[in-house]
């Protein structure tokens, strides 16, 4: 299983990205290990899962381009983004 995943800092700043093991991203994400994440502390709010390593990586592409896909996840995980 795959997954794609939307974290959020406590700025309000959003990092798409997929992988096979969520649990174990999101703490790589938290320990600054991921040079783009470092320093920050990141919140999960939103991941849909694929059964293919090639669907998750096309849907991470297609979310972190400029477009109504992305316009929708920002709309859909909005209240979450709120709280922050």
């Amino acid at each position: 299983m795959y997954y794609v995943y939307l974290i959020v800092n406590e700025f309000g700043e959003r990092y798409i990205g997929y992988t096979s093991n969520l649990k174990r991203r999101l703490s790589e994400h938290n320990s600054g290990s991921n040079a783009s994440t470092r320093n920050h502390k990141w919140r999960l709010v939103y991941y849909e899962a694929y059964l293919s390593k090639e669907d998750a990586s096309r849907r991470e592409n297609k979310l972190k381009q400029r477009g109504r896909s992305k316009d929708l996840l920002y709309e859909r995980v909005r209240d979450s983004l709120e709280e922050i």
